[in-house]
């Protein structure tokens, strides 16, 4: 007998449409899976079998085939166990589709030797390529169900075990379980620990944070041990604009495909701060691997990346970044594949400014050697610090300001000025596919952007000056006009570009 249920394949962030079929025979006992499956899917053959016979279901000695349609296609994961276990079923006889007409229903879902069915990674992007195929509804494990239900126009069946994934099919689907609250979800947001009043004194940094949160723009900040370069890095979220529904849903699907959205989690509602150590690998920073997964780099997209101890990750995977900072995606090909995920970051990165970190310091007298230095920030090329907007100076703060500085300003005076700022943005790109300054392109520019003369000429003479490259003066009028922004300004003004260039000169070490 032929027993076949729909189910999907994960690609990167997107899914493929899989038909798992099973055909039983009476012939010498034999269970084989076909259809290009990886070792994890080989393996569903034995947590099949256990989770059959542990619910109480026959498991009969006979030749068992089971074909994952189409063939060309890879197929990686424990998510076709469950689909396997029920084109089984359905091939013996011993459960009957219940849909009779209503539409097919999907299934995914990892198998535990009692029947128990397990999490599986990806569900948002599987649900949501479902909803476009127009498949009615989608069997899957109850600690899946908050996440899928994202999606609207797909029912979500949520099952337990095998034995209730059973009487879904039985039922043609049963009673779904409800749709997500997206607006209660987005609504409860929680507090930040972390807020930029903490930190005593650097006004002129944290305005120039201000200016980068604003337009989404990369900043490289160059200090000597304990300015607090990390602790500005780490309140960047506190400033940044909420998350919209669009962007919450992209960045949860990058996360879920990643495996690392927490089950009681169904929906990422903060910005990504990403923070990976300076030994990581090109392919964890940057993504890849055999199975293409995505790295850091997407993993932060909408957020922050935050490089600290900048100069001592591996040149590789610095200048991979290049081409992401650039185009906001990363394209990772292999030879069976090749697969595309977002990457538009917000690039923080921080570093000492020599070798023993006291290069400049009022305080304390750098003992490196000039080639040590020149050694060290020779690490960074040319074209990465080019796609870096803003090169702050982050000094020691003096004794006075730390024993008697006002902290300042809190995150959500900031914040509500950054999100001003970010509607206005919003309101000038609306229809070109960018929703910040910094992602701007050079037609944007030169259509968008509204130089006064006094600016124009100002520009001019940096250009010739500082020798700026064509990319470099680009990125100086997108923070100019993200400046403007912060001041509710109709055109670029020479005071708006005077602030931008100044957050463009070379740093000491670069000198």
């Amino acid at each position: 007998m032929l027993g076949h249920i729909a189910s999907e394949a994960l690609s990167g962030l997107d899914g493929s449409a899989v038909e798992v079929e099973a055909d039983v025979v009476a012939a010498a006992p034999a269970f084989s899976i076909v259809g290009l499956p990886d070792a994890a899917v080989q393996e569903s053959r034995e947590r099949v079998r256990a989770a059959i016979v542990n619910s109480r279901f026959e498991f009969p000695s006979r030749r068992i085939t089971v074909n994952l349609a189409p063939a060309d296609l890879r197929k990686e994961g424990p998510s076709f166990d469950l689909p396997i276990a029920l084109a089984f079923l359905l091939a013996t006889g011993q459960v009957r589709d219940g849909c009779d007409g209503r539409g097919p229903l999907a299934a995914v879902g990892e198998l535990g030797l009692d029947g128990s069915l397990r999490p599986v990674s990806g569900t948002l992007a599987l649900a949501e390529s479902l909803r476009r195929r127009g498949v009615r509804g989608l069997l899957l494990p109850a600690a899946n169900a908050a996440e899928a239900s994202l999606v609207e126009g797909l029912e979500v069946y949520p099952a337990a075990t095998l034995a209730e994934a059973v009487a879904h099919l039985a039922a043609g689907g049963g009673v779904a379980a409800p749709p997500a609250d997206l607006s209660a979800l987005l609504g409860a947001v929680p507090a930040l620990d972390a807020d930029l009043s903490d930190i005593v004194g650097q006004d002129q940094v944290k305005r120039a944070l201000e200016v980068a949160v604003a337009g989404a723009h990369n900043v490289l900040m160059s200090g000597p041990p304990g300015a607090g370069k990390t602790m500005l890095a780490r309140r960047l979220p506190s400033i940044m604009p909420a998350l919209t529904r669009a962007e919450a849903i992209e960045v949860t699907r990058i996360h879920s495909v990643a495996g690392l959205l927490p089950a009681d989690v169904p929906l990422v509602t903060q910005r990504p701060f990403r923070a990976p150590h300076h030994t990581i690998s090109s392919p964890g920073l940057v993504g890849g691997g055999g199975t293409p997964r995505p790295g850091e780099v997407s993993l932060g997209h909408l957020g922050v990346l935050f490089l600290d101890e900048f100069p001592e990750f591996r040149l590789s995977a610095l200048e991979g970044l290049r081409q992401p900072l650039e185009d906001g995606e990363v394209t990772i090909s292999r030879r069976l594949t090749s697969v595309t995920f977002p990457a538009r970051i917000m690039l923080v990165a921080a570093m000492n400014p020599c070798p023993c970190g006291y290069l400049g310091d009022r305080g304390q007298e750098c003992s490196c050697p000039a080639h040590r230095v020149r050694q060290y920030s020779s690490r960074l090329s040319g074209p990465l610090l080019d796609r870096i907007d803003l090169r702050l100076e982050v000094p020691r703060v003096p004794p006075r300001d730390r024993r008697d500085g006002g902290r300042g300003e809190a995150s959500t005076v900031v914040r509500a000025r950054v999100e001003l700022a970010r509607e206005r943005q919003l309101k000038r790109l609306a229809g070109t596919g960018a929703y910040a300054n910094a992602h701007m392109n050079a037609r944007h520019l030169r259509r968008l952007c509204a130089l006064d003369a006094d600016a124009t000429a100002l520009l001019d003479r940096a250009y010739e000056r500082l020798r700026l490259s064509a990319r470099a003066c680009d990125r100086v009028v997108r923070v100019a006009q993200t400046i403007a922004d912060l001041e509710a300004s109709p055109t670029i003004r020479s005071a708006h570009l005077a602030e931008s260039l100044s957050y463009r000169t070379r740093s000491r070490h670069e000198r």
